[in-house]
């Protein structure tokens, strides 16, 4: 059999002929199909590098901005444009070469880039989703917001992740190509009670968790927001029923997102799991991974249209100084009852007491 149909084995072998395998791994998948996988990665690099270094400039550039609860948006995006660099930007190439063509430490590397990176922001969100309920739901534990809390809940969320994308380098789990042989992660393939019980838990805590708490910390902000909005037209207030329609659709946006991103990569786990013998396409295998590489994308946009001054700030930043907002941006109930504290309207000389929660 030749180096185009062979396949890569699990097997033992010695150093030697396994660096070699991966060095010359093997295409198993038509040339179309790699160029139309290497295209949509490439589209999907330059949207992640893209849309996380205007997030990460804008914040750096508006002091008023890095505000304890937008400290995590920058986290964020962080780890979002990480994955860009060390997943999405690695699979268009070697798709473009028709297999991972750059030895077995990158193979790794890449693996544990992408794992800990998506982790981490998994998890920021998360932590963001828990830090809005308290605000809004729990106004003693919101009160104490600031920003010693929100760096070491980053701190705490980067370790925790850490500890999950470390363990396979040590054997619990491990690290290596998948589906059509042109990325590398998790061994969800391999056949052994080690990986299993790393896929259980992995489940349970690494996704069943966290989206749990993101379901029920927005399921209560957005009722808390309903009996706000209807206690102040009782009372004779001003309706707010657009502002609450807008942020139901930016947390549905980012409930929809996350489960794309991430349910082909927690379901995979599961079928391997529950049905060892199951037989999956390369293909099928290899989309989970490609899926998750698209999260970097979507969290920018979500933030860019759910943040007015973060708006204001990027469309100033995009037009080099030229683009003035038309109208101030008035407090709303639903800002209001997502913040502690006063919008002030974004301007180029923006006060640096101004402080700034995304919907």
């Amino acid at each position: 059999m030749d180096s185009n149909s062979t396949l890569w084995t699990s097997g033992p072998h010695p150093q030697s002929t396994y660096t070699e395998a991966v060095t010359v791994a093997p295409t198993i998948f038509p040339r179309i199909g790699y160029n139309i996988l290497s295209y949509l990665m490439f589209i999907n690099t330059l949207l992640s590098v893209f849309n996380n270094g205007i997030v990460i400039t804008v914040m750096l550039r508006n002091p008023s901005l890095l505000q304890p609860m937008n400290v995590f948006i920058l986290s964020l995006a962080v780890s979002d444009l990480m994955i860009g660099l060390c997943g999405s930007l690695v699979v268009t190439i070697t798709n473009y070469q028709g297999s991972f063509f750059i030895g077995h430490a990158a193979c790794v590397f890449q693996g544990f880039a992408v794992n800990y990176f998506g982790l981490v922001s998994l998890c920021t969100l998360t932590l963001l989703a828990y830090e809005r309920y308290n605000i809004v739901c729990n106004p003693k534990a919101g009160l104490k917001m600031n920003m010693r809390r929100s760096v070491i809940g980053l701190f705490l969320v980067w370790v925790f992740c850490l500890f999950w994308a470390v363990t396979p380098l040590f054997g619990w789990s491990s690290y290596g190509p998948e589906g059509v042989q042109t990325s590398c992660s998790l061994a969800w393939e391999e056949r052994s009670w080690s990986n299993y019980s790393y896929l259980i838990l992995y489940t349970l805590l690494c996704f069943i968790f966290p989206v749990t708490v993101i379901i029920y910390c927005y399921s209560k902000v957005l009722t808390s927001m309903n009996k706000l909005n209807k206690s102040v037209e009782l009372q004779g207030g001003r309706s707010s029923q657009k502002e609450n329609d807008h942020a139901i659709s930016m947390v549905l946006a980012m409930i929809i997102a996350f489960f794309v991103c991430w349910m082909p990569y927690t379901a995979l786990s599961v079928v391997v799991v529950v049905d060892p013998e199951l037989y999956i396409p390369p293909l099928v295998a290899t989309m989970p991974m490609y899926f998750a590489k698209t999260s970097p994308v979507y969290n920018p946009i979500i933030y860019f249209l759910s943040n007015k001054q973060f708006r204001d700030a990027t469309l100033e930043l995009l037009s080099c100084g030229r683009y003035f907002p038309r109208t101030p941006a008035l407090v709303s109930i639903h800002m209001h009852s997502m913040n502690s504290t006063r919008v002030t309207p974004l301007s180029r000389n923006v006060k640096m007491n101004s402080k700034v929660l995304p919907v």
